[in-house]
């Protein structure tokens, strides 16, 4: 499904320039959990970045289910991720004036799907993260735990092959932490694709295989025999 191979990528900061990246080969199967770690500047955002196409790699080649990402255009990036990639992050990024139910339903407008069935996707992406009674509150009205569940709701709605979480415990308390990983191992039972970047290791103890990256590189990359059961 995900497979990078030599991939750098580097930033100009004033005349300096930057490695992010130092020669990344990383394969990524259908139906694996998977979390990426590593401290703050290692490498790891920027990686997630190129495995969400928000970015592109200064050298190396991404096949994302069978396409090479670097010969897309722009436009066909957007299409990639509105299609194929469900984004949770840290800080929800929800809308603070629209309902559960049409935070939901946004990402699906872009596909330029009718209103009803947009409605139906959205409400049966709720109902899956446990709030489907809470279709008509805005975000103000619901707990740090409950935001988070929204954003996952968010996530699934366009059945995308990959749901890429940022930092998705970084906001909440160690319970309702563990509420949303359990949702995560969840998910993950039922078939879909989850990529967790992370920087804690309790939050990577749930993934079934871990991923360390370090100075730009792949440093680690382990299985989780408990976790292996588990699955």
């Amino acid at each position: 499904m995900i497979r990078l191979t030599g991939i750098v990528k580097r930033y100009l900061m004033g005349e300096e320039e930057v490695l992010a990246l130092n020669g990344v080969d990383l394969f990524i199967d259908r139906n694996e959990y998977v979390a990426l770690i590593g401290p703050s500047g290692s490498g790891k955002s920027t990686l997630m970045n190129l495995i969400g196409c928000l970015d592109t790699p200064s050298e190396g080649t991404y096949v994302l289910n069978g396409r090479d990402t670097s010969q897309l255009t722009d436009d066909e990036l957007a299409h990639v991720r509105n299609k194929e990639i469900g984004f949770v992050f840290q800080s929800f990024h929800l809308l603070p004036r629209m309902t559960v139910l049409e935070n939901v339903m946004q990402p699906l407008v872009y596909r330029g799907m009718p209103r009803a069935e947009r409605k139906a996707l959205a409400t049966r992406a709720l109902e899956q993260v446990g709030l489907g009674s809470r279709l008509g509150h805005r975000p103000n009205q619901l707990s740090g735990g409950q935001r988070q569940r929204v954003a996952v709701a968010r996530a699934l709605v366009g059945k995308p092959s990959i749901l890429l979480a940022d930092e998705p415990t970084g906001n909440l308390d160690s319970r309702t932490s563990a509420e949303i990983m359990a949702l995560f191992d969840e998910l993950h039972r039922s078939g879909q694709t989850v990529v967790v970047v992370t920087h804690e290791p309790d939050i990577a103890a749930h993934c079934r295989r871990t991923i360390r990256v370090s100075d730009g590189k792949v440093v680690e990359d382990t299985l989780n025999p408990a976790r292996a059961q588990v699955a």
